[in-house]
């Protein structure tokens, strides 16, 4: 029976997408914008609308590869743009706003304790049935507010991403701030990160290296669910 529900909720969520009230009109809500039109030279790669990511498969939600926050999100990294880019250095986003129907798919996903295709490459010591207890997995996420952004820096002249020592929602104490699992030029490098997200706004989330918050966000209680598209 169990097995059963799970399967039920699933295909509702590939059926039914729109379980959110939503416009048909593709213009974004009123305090968000489009990163690439107020960045123009950021690199993004949408890991959700893809393959490569924990589940292994395009999450429902993501219909495009854009990143999407709020304007005041958004104005404050493009302040750590520019100053990175006076290093020769710059960002590349992972994940920005993520709609609320996306979050539920990953509760669902969670609980098929039978589909592991990405398990080696993202949460190869962790029991996917532990996801939850542990806090990798949750209802609500600060990302569907729209002022969080998962990243990390590249090198512009190589275009490679500096070495921060696990891989982007990797599952584990390797990615935690304070861990002791990584070299001291890794730490180096998320210390970069780190201090220059802190000194324009953002704060940062101690058990994921990538995950920044706005101190100030302009919807700290508003879970939205419009499309990424």
């Amino acid at each position: 029976m169990k097995i059963i529900t799970q399967s039920f909720v699933l295909i509702f969520l590939l059926i039914f997408p729109f379980f959110g009230c939503e416009s048909d009109e593709e213009t974004l809500p009123n305090g968000f914008v489009y990163v690439k039109d107020e960045i123009p030279n950021v690199i993004s790669e949408i890991r959700y609308f893809g393959n490569h990511n924990f589940v292994g498969r395009p999450i429902i939600g993501y219909e495009k590869e854009v990143a999407i926050l709020s304007l005041e999100a958004t104005k404050a990294l493009k302040n750590v743009q520019s100053e990175l880019n006076e290093q020769g250095l710059g960002i590349k986003i992972f994940d920005t706003y993520r709609p609320q129907r996306s979050v539920s798919y990953f509760e669902v996903w969670a609980k098929d304790l039978n589909d592991t295709i990405a398990k080696q490459e993202f949460y190869p010591d962790v029991d996917k049935k532990n996801l939850f207890k542990l806090g990798y997995i949750a209802a609500k996420s600060g990302h569907t507010r729209g002022s969080t952004i998962d990243l990390t820096i590249v090198n512009l002249k190589t275009n490679q991403e500096l070495d921060m020592g696990s891989t982007y929602d990797f599952f584990g104490e390797i990615s935690h701030h304070n861990t002791q699992l990584i070299t001291n030029r890794q730490k180096s490098n998320r210390e970069v990160l780190r201090q220059i997200m802190l000194k324009h706004g953002f704060k940062d989330y101690p058990e994921e290296w990538w995950h920044y918050t706005l101190l100030n966000e302009p919807f700290p209680d508003i879970y939205f669910d419009f499309l990424v598209k």
